[in-house]
C-alpha cells in the first residue's frame, strides 16, 4: 500500500494541481474535473495511505466507488465533506473521486492562541476516519459550499488587516454547520448505529465471557473501535447518540452487572472481585460501585443477603 505524506500545504496544493498558497498556513481552492480526467482518477481495489500535518476540510461531489461506512458499504452520490486534522493517517480504498471538489488546508500555527484553535479541539468529527464522513443532502451542500465560495473569495481579494478574520468568521461558520449536520446524520442512521452498538455489546459479552478481563484488564475505548472497525471518537459520538450514554459508562455498567453475579458467590470477596474484573486496586472497584448503584459492594452483599 503506497503511503503518501504531506510536510506542508505547499506540496498538497502542488498534488491537487493547485496553484501555491497565497499564505503558506492557509489555502483554499477548487477544481472540477472532465470526464477523462475522473476516469483515470479511479484505481478499483488500489488503497493509499495519506498523512498530512495540518488541518483539511474537502467537499467533494461522489461519481464513481464506494464509502465504507463502519463495517457498512454506504453507495452516496450527493456532497461528502471530509475532516482530516494534523499527523492523522487515513487510508481511502477504492479512490473516489468528483466532478467537482473543494479543498480547504490550514496549519495549526494559523489558528495559534484564537478563540477557534480550542472550539477546534472540540470538534470530534476531525478524528474520525475517512470512511466516516459526512454525507450531506443537496440543500446542506449548497450551504457548505456557499461558505467555501466566500472564504475562496476573501482569500483571493487583496489581503489587508480584516481578512483573516473575515476568514476565520466564516470557517467558525462552516464548522458550526458540519457539527448540525453530523448530529442530523447520527439521527438518520439509526439502523446503522443500532447496528454499531449491538455488535459493541458482542464483543462486551464475548470479552467478559472470556478470561481476558482478567488478563488483559478492563478494554478501553480504542481496543474496542478496532475491534468495531471506526474510530475511538465516531464510537463514542455513535453510542451517546443512540443510548444516551457515553462508551465508557456502557463499559461501566458491564462492570457493575458482572460484579452483581460475582459478588452474590458464596464466600465471595471483594477484592478478588475486583481482580477479576480486571481493576488494580480494589478501592477503584468499590468507588465506580457505588457511583453506578448507591451502595458499597460490602452493602450491596448485606442488603442481597438480608433480601
Amino acid at each position: 500500500m503506497d503511503n503518501i505524506t504531506f510536510k506542508n500545504i505547499t506540496e498538497f496544493n502542488q498534488a491537487q494541481n493547485l496553484p501555491a498558497p497565497e499564505n503558506p498556513l492557509f489555502s483554499i481552492g477548487s477544481k472540477i474535473l472532465n470526464a477523462d480526467d475522473i476516469q483515470n482518477c479511479v484505481s478499483s481495489n488500489k488503497e493509499m495511505s495519506y498523512t498530512n500535518q495540518f488541518y483539511i476540510i474537502s467537499l467533494k461531489n461522489i461519481v464513481s466507488g464506494e464509502i465504507i461506512y463502519g463495517r457498512t458499504k454506504y453507495d452516496c452520490n450527493t456532497g461528502t465533506l471530509l475532516f482530516s486534522a494534523p499527523n492523522q493517517t487515513y487510508t481511502v480504498k477504492d479512490i473516489v473521486v468528483s466532478s467537482e471538489a473543494w479543498f480547504l488546508a490550514f496549519d495549526e500555527d494559523y489558528i495559534r492562541g484564537l478563540d477557534i484553535q480550542k472550539r477546534i479541539k472540540g470538534y470530534h468529527f476531525f478524528n474520525y476516519n475517512v470512511n466516516e464522513a459526512l454525507h450531506l443532502s443537496p440543500k446542506e451542500e449548497q450551504t457548505i459550499k456557499s461558505i467555501f465560495k466566500n472564504i475562496e473569495s476573501e482569500y483571493q481579494n487583496n489581503q489587508d488587516e480584516f481578512s483573516k478574520e473575515i476568514i476565520l468568521s466564516h470557517l467558525d461558520a462552516l464548522l458550526k454547520y458540519a457539527d448540525r449536520y453530523y448530529k442530523r446524520q447520527f439521527l438518520n442512521r439509526k439502523e446503522i448505529n443500532k447496528a454499531l452498538f449491538t455488535r459493541f455489546k458482542e464483543i462486551l459479552d464475548e470479552y467478559f465471557d472470556s478470561i481476558q478481563l482478567e488478563e488483559n484488564g478492563i478494554p478501553t475505548v480504542e481496543w474496542l473501535a478496532s475491534k468495531l472497525g471506526v474510530s475511538h471518537r465516531y464510537m463514542r459520538d455513535t453510542i451517546k447518540a443512540e443510548t444516551g450514554k457515553t462508551a465508557v459508562d456502557q463499559i461501566n455498567l458491564y462492570l457493575v452487572e458482572e460484579a452483581k453475579n460475582l459478588l452474590l458467590a458464596p464466600n465471595a470477596s471483594i477484592s478478588e472481585t475486583a481482580y477479576k474484573l480486571g481493576f488494580e486496586y480494589p478501592q477503584y472497584f468499590s468507588r465506580l460501585f457505588k457511583k453506578k448503584t448507591g451502595q458499597s459492594p460490602k452493602e450491596y452483599i448485606e442488603n442481597a443477603t438480608m433480601n
